[in-house]
């Protein structure tokens, strides 16, 4: 499979300033397959050392700090030759190795032409503890579920993609690729962009397999919670984690406690919350009372809104059959256009630096389902699951902060233009979000 990422590893590698490289991402979202994939394309050979298969190598990095005898006790151990520049060594599932961790700060400052990538599942929870963490010493990089795109790319659709890639100006995409482009995005719905579902059913057309890959991805992540230092803690995380699709089920969809558990307060499940956020498992999204700069200065701290992580663990955990993928416009719509929602900001979170915000405005009712900051401008985003585009909150939005909108977006199955300041994106283009927001500016 073709992954965008390696772009911004081969950068990584290439750059002067360039130090050890933590990779964060959920389990199974193809970490190890990445790095493993990049060291094969770009290196001459890459050194491989798993923490959780071989502990044993815990205790070169316990008993010394000295880089070099670190290295050499793993070439021993490993039976690779390490030669610098040209080996990429790998250090994967770190997260329960904080010795391993801090180490990057000796090879940074010691040791810098050595190429070195540390690759965990839960590392945005080892790496919140505050254990001695070498601050400076690393750089960061993050690994989502695939695209729309890639999965495109691994569906063999290079067309489509190349379609959507050089639209330069917004004229509706005509039908003989907004058609198949419509039908490619359901099938996206149902797999989602973990590798090994889309794997069973871009090469096998495998439902079952696709079904039963999501399955077990969903146990392997309730199988973490258990992984909280505070057992009290693992009951609530997972009855968080099983309230996300009525949650999202709800026209109204500020996260409520109490849809956790009758009675439930927010004192006591925030550290569960906050755990599943820092796992990267869940993405947290504030309301935001205007738009003003920086966004967090507007946050309203008592409500917002939880997605998952991926539409097709989404569309499984609430267990919403592939067969909806053949009845028209079903998936979009299924449960309050929740599945819409969750892969539009999916999309948002890897395009744009700052976390997505929604406003939100009671009697009468009116909400906004995301805001996005682009370089210094915020654009409020609505995200319609069929072609019915009446957008009253949109236009609330503009009455509300007139000198600050230059431009509204609404996602929806309509296709691609811009009417006046509304710039309406088919779903299957959300991955060009900003680019399509830059052609707007222009034009208008």
């Amino acid at each position: 499979m073709e992954r965008l990422i390696l772009k911004k590893l081969l950068d990584w590698k290439n750059s002067p300033y360039r130090k050890p490289l933590i990779l964060k991402g959920v389990r199974q979202v193809g970490k190890t397959w990445i790095l493993r994939e990049f060291g094969r394309r770009y290196y001459e050979n890459t050194a491989y050392f798993n923490f959780d298969e071989n502990e044993e190598y815990k205790q070169f990095f316990e008993t010394t700090k000295d880089v070099g005898r670190i290295l050499q006790n793993l070439i021993l151990a490993g039976g690779q030759k390490i030669v610098p520049e040209k080996t990429l060594i790998v250090f994967d599932e770190v997260q329960d190795c904080p010795k391993v961790i801090n180490s990057m700060k000796y090879f940074c400052e010691n040791a810098p032409q050595y190429h070195i990538a540390c690759a965990g599942s839960l590392l945005g929870i080892a790496l919140a503890k505050p254990s001695s963490f070498p601050v400076g010493k690393v750089n960061f990089m993050q690994i989502d579920p695939m695209t729309f795109t890639e999965f495109l790319m691994a569906n063999g659709d290079e067309n489509l993609v190349g379609y959507m890639e050089s639209a330069n100006t917004l004229e509706p995409v005509a039908d003989a690729f907004f058609n198949p482009l419509y039908e490619k995005l359901k099938m996206y719905y149902v797999t989602g962009g973990m590798p090994e579902p889309v794997l069973m059913w871009t090469q096998a057309r495998d439902v079952e397999a696709m079904q039963q890959a999501l399955s077990d991805i969903i146990g392997a992540y309730e199988r973490d919670f258990a992984k909280h230092p505070d057992v009290s803690e693992f009951p609530k995380i997972s009855m968080i984690w099983k309230s996300i699709p009525s949650q999202l089920a709800r026209k109204n969809k500020k996260f409520i406690y109490k849809a956790v558990k009758e009675g439930a307060r927010a004192r006591e499940y925030e550290d569960a919350l906050q755990w599943l956020v820092d796992a990267r498992l869940v993405h947290k999204i504030y309301r935001s009372t205007a738009p003003g700069l920086p966004m967090a200065a507007y946050d309203d701290l008592s409500a917002f809104k939880i997605y998952l992580a991926d539409v097709g663990v989404l569309r499984r955990l609430a267990q919403l059959a592939p067969t909806a993928f053949g009845e028209g416009n079903r998936l979009f719509t299924e449960f309050k256009g929740a599945l819409t929602e969750n892969f539009v900001l999916q999309t948002l979170v890897t395009q744009f630096e700052v976390v997505p915000r929604y406003w939100s405005r009671i009697n009468p009712s009116y909400e906004v389902d995301f805001l996005i900051q682009r370089e210094n401008d915020i654009f409020p985003i609505e995200v319609k699951a069929e072609t019915n585009v009446t957008s009253r909150s949109l236009r609330k939005f503009k009455e509300s902060f007139p000198d600050q909108v230059k431009l509204r977006v609404r996602f929806s199955l309509d296709n691609l233009k811009l009417d006046d300041d509304v710039l309406n994106i088919p779903l299957f283009m959300a991955d060009h979000t900003d680019r399509l927001i830059g052609l707007a500016l222009e034009q208008r």
